[in-house]
Protein backbone atom coordinates (compact mmCIF):
# COMPACT_ATOMS: atom_id res chain seq x y z
CA UNK A 1 0.00 0.00 0.00
CA UNK A 2 1.25 3.60 -1.13
CA UNK A 3 1.78 6.00 2.07
CA UNK A 4 -0.52 8.89 1.96
CA UNK A 5 0.45 11.82 3.89
CA UNK A 6 -0.52 14.17 6.87
CA UNK A 7 1.08 18.12 6.61
CA UNK A 8 0.95 19.49 10.58
CA UNK A 9 1.25 22.85 10.83
CA UNK A 10 5.04 23.22 10.79
CA UNK A 11 5.16 21.39 7.10
CA UNK A 12 1.92 22.84 5.07
CA UNK A 13 3.06 25.26 2.92
CA UNK A 14 -0.04 25.51 -0.20
CA UNK A 15 2.81 25.16 -2.71
CA UNK A 16 4.12 21.81 -1.07
CA UNK A 17 0.78 20.23 -1.09
CA UNK A 18 0.04 21.61 -4.59
CA UNK A 19 2.88 20.08 -5.73
CA UNK A 20 2.47 16.54 -4.02
CA UNK A 21 -1.20 16.38 -5.07
CA UNK A 22 -0.54 17.24 -8.80
CA UNK A 23 1.84 14.24 -8.54
CA UNK A 24 -0.52 11.94 -7.33
CA UNK A 25 0.14 11.78 -3.68
CA UNK A 26 -2.66 11.53 -1.13
CA UNK A 27 -1.68 14.44 1.52
CA UNK A 28 -3.97 16.46 3.91
CA UNK A 29 -3.25 19.45 6.24
CA UNK A 30 -3.82 20.39 9.66
CA UNK A 31 -5.85 22.96 8.46
CA UNK A 32 -7.95 20.77 6.17
CA UNK A 33 -8.69 18.49 9.59
CA UNK A 34 -9.41 21.22 11.52
CA UNK A 35 -6.52 20.84 13.78
CA UNK A 36 -5.21 24.30 13.77
CA UNK A 37 -3.10 25.05 16.61
CA UNK A 38 -3.16 21.73 18.83
CA UNK A 39 -0.15 19.85 20.27
CA UNK A 40 1.48 17.33 18.54
CA UNK A 41 0.26 14.61 20.28
CA UNK A 42 -2.83 15.25 18.91
CA UNK A 43 -1.46 15.63 15.34
CA UNK A 44 0.29 12.34 15.76
CA UNK A 45 -2.90 10.78 17.39
CA UNK A 46 -4.51 11.83 14.14
CA UNK A 47 -2.69 10.99 11.61
CA UNK A 48 -2.40 7.31 12.94
CA UNK A 49 -6.29 7.34 13.02
CA UNK A 50 -6.49 8.29 9.33
CA UNK A 51 -3.20 5.46 8.75
CA UNK A 52 -0.99 8.51 7.07
CA UNK A 53 2.88 9.49 7.61
CA UNK A 54 3.04 12.45 9.48
CA UNK A 55 5.01 15.10 7.98
CA UNK A 56 6.93 17.69 9.90
CA UNK A 57 9.85 19.65 10.74
CA UNK A 58 9.64 19.68 14.58
CA UNK A 59 12.03 16.91 14.78
CA UNK A 60 12.29 17.19 18.79
CA UNK A 61 8.83 17.31 19.89
CA UNK A 62 8.05 14.41 17.38
CA UNK A 63 11.04 11.97 18.05
CA UNK A 64 9.98 12.39 22.01
CA UNK A 65 6.32 11.62 20.83
CA UNK A 66 7.63 8.68 18.65
CA UNK A 67 9.51 6.83 22.11
CA UNK A 68 6.44 7.72 24.14
CA UNK A 69 4.05 5.98 22.08
CA UNK A 70 5.98 3.25 21.18
CA UNK A 71 6.77 3.02 25.41
CA UNK A 72 3.00 2.76 25.90
CA UNK A 73 2.41 0.10 22.85
CA UNK A 74 0.67 2.76 20.79
CA UNK A 75 0.93 2.50 17.22
CA UNK A 76 1.31 5.52 14.58
CA UNK A 77 1.61 5.29 10.79
CA UNK A 78 5.05 6.50 10.75
CA UNK A 79 7.06 10.14 10.73
CA UNK A 80 9.12 12.04 8.11
CA UNK A 81 11.42 14.74 9.78
CA UNK A 82 12.69 17.89 8.23
CA UNK A 83 14.85 20.67 9.50
CA UNK A 84 12.59 23.35 9.08
CA UNK A 85 13.79 26.06 5.90
CA UNK A 86 17.00 24.25 4.82
CA UNK A 87 15.21 22.83 1.90
CA UNK A 88 12.97 24.56 -1.35
CA UNK A 89 9.71 23.25 -1.98
CA UNK A 90 11.09 21.49 -4.82
CA UNK A 91 13.66 19.87 -2.78
CA UNK A 92 10.95 18.59 0.26
CA UNK A 93 8.78 17.07 -2.86
CA UNK A 94 11.50 15.24 -4.08
CA UNK A 95 12.70 14.03 -1.12
CA UNK A 96 9.03 13.37 -0.19
CA UNK A 97 8.41 10.73 -3.55
CA UNK A 98 11.58 9.49 -3.13
CA UNK A 99 10.28 8.01 0.28
CA UNK A 100 6.88 7.26 -1.05
CA UNK A 101 8.52 5.71 -3.93
CA UNK A 102 10.88 3.17 -2.08
CA UNK A 103 8.64 3.15 1.13
CA UNK A 104 5.26 1.09 1.82
CA UNK A 105 2.93 2.13 4.31
CA UNK A 106 3.71 -0.77 6.02
CA UNK A 107 7.17 -0.46 6.20
CA UNK A 108 7.03 2.92 7.79
CA UNK A 109 4.32 2.21 10.25
CA UNK A 110 5.92 3.15 14.13
CA UNK A 111 9.29 4.25 12.07
CA UNK A 112 10.97 7.48 11.68
CA UNK A 113 12.27 8.93 8.40
CA UNK A 114 14.39 11.72 8.29
CA UNK A 115 14.45 13.76 4.72
CA UNK A 116 17.63 14.23 5.21
CA UNK A 117 18.80 10.52 4.68
CA UNK A 118 16.87 10.87 1.05
CA UNK A 119 19.00 13.16 -1.41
Amino acid sequence: MKIRLYLDEDSMSNALLGALRLRGVDVVTAFEEGLIHRDDDIHLTHAASLGRVLYSFNIGDYLALHGEFLAQGKHHAGIILGPQQQYSIGEQMRRLLKIIGRKSAEAMQDQVEFLSNWS
